[in-house]
């Protein structure tokens, strides 16, 4: 049997792929969270073969949790499953250590397939999706996007400074590169245009 774990933030899917899942004979669903910081504690706990999560959830993303999955648990091995059809997303997510990402339209039989591709060693990588991955290179450093994560949720400039240890010139700095590579107006329309694209 795959030991299967599953991250979900809304209930009703969470309760749908369960039951789906739980048809296939060689397919054991053995837990089930709503958040990602509960998705990472039962990983820890139950040390499932496959961790299926969405990219949005509370506490912790899809892509956070992939990244500490990468560094704390490599066996288990992740799957995202998200409505976000976008190869930025799909780009991150390879490369914080996922090795599977479908798009929540998908038939019930292609997770199941994919689950088992996964466990077996490979990668389950949305069609649609796969060519244009590799063309969608984030052009922003690992400091403009926190940067800019914090700028989205209304933080000042000083307040950023301090949160990320830096001098409030240095932020505006980030932020002014930021900007001018996504050739924004400001740092609300770059946060926007850089979300939309799936590199925050």
């Amino acid at each position: 049997m795959i030991r299967v774990l599953l991250a979900e933030d809304q209930g009703l899917v969470l309760g749908a792929l369960s039951a789906l899942l739980s048809l296939e004979h060689d397919l054991e669903v053995v837990g089930q969270a709503s958040d990602g910081q509960a998705a990472l504690e039962l990983c820890q706990t139950l040390l499932p073969d496959v961790l299926v999560t969405d990219i949005e959830m509370p506490r912790l993303s899809g892509l956070d949790l992939a990244e500490r999955l990468r560094a704390a648990l490599p066996g288990v091995r992740v799957i995202i499953v998200t409505t976000f059809a976008r190869a930025g997303y799909l780009r991150r997510a390879l490369e914080v250590g996922a090795r599977g990402y479908l798009l929540k339209d998908a038939p019930a039989e292609q997770l199941a397939g994919a689950i088992r591709q996964v466990h077996a060693g490979g990668r389950a990588v949305a069609p649609e999706l796969a060519e244009g991955a590799w063309d969608a290179r984030s052009p922003l450093t690992e400091r403009e996007r926190q940067v800019l994560r914090a700028a989205e949720d209304g933080a000042s400039t000083g307040s950023i400074a301090a949160a990320l240890g830096l001098s409030e010139g240095t932020v505006r700095n980030y932020l002014s590169e930021a900007i001018s590579k996504l050739d924004a107006r400001g740092r609300v329309e770059a946060a926007r245009r850089a979300r939309e694209l799936g590199w925050l």
